[in-house]
């Protein structure tokens, strides 16, 4: 095999990796650090977001009601072999079992990560309008009917 074939077929492999997420560390996320708030009339919705390690964050998704912190979701973001997986926890769904997402896309300021044989959302997507503000995005088909959900939050800390 030539060096020019060999060129090609090896930017062939790092286009398939880059395009599939393989490749991408957890740093590429580091931008959801922090704590974020959601305000609707009717309450005021928090995530979480820290650093375990180079290789692991973790988020949490709750809202207060007086002196109670109320968890909706638990999440992980891991980075295993290369690929980034966002696994959520989330409070009375799939009988308290986390769910795995793998990472489809990733830009400077945005994630996306798919799990089409999940029931409801298959994609779930985090995107930084700004240094502080974010919208986070769940999507998919539910009873046959396309539907998205936008959570647009600023960051507090």
């Amino acid at each position: 095999m030539n060096n020019l074939k060999r060129i090609a077929l090896l930017t062939g492999i790092g286009i398939f990796f880059c395009v599939n997420g393989f490749g991408q560390r957890l740093a590429d996320a580091n931008w959801l650090l922090g704590r974020w708030e959601q305000k609707t009339p009717k309450r005021t919705i928090y995530e979480t977001w820290i650093s375990n390690s180079d290789s692991s964050y973790s988020g949490k998704s709750y809202l207060l009601k007086e002196k109670d912190t109320i968890v909706l979701e638990t999440v992980s973001l891991l980075q295993k072999e290369g690929i980034l997986f966002y696994i959520p926890t989330v409070t009375n769904q799939n009988s308290g079992m986390p769910v795995s997402f793998k990472l489809t896309f990733v830009s400077g300021n945005k994630l996306v990560f798919e799990n089409p044989a999940h029931d409801f959302p298959q994609k779930i997507t985090y995107a930084l309008i700004s240094s502080d503000s974010l919208l986070a995005e769940i999507s998919g088909t539910s009873n046959n009917k396309e539907q998205i959900r936008q959570f647009p939050m600023k960051r507090i800390l």
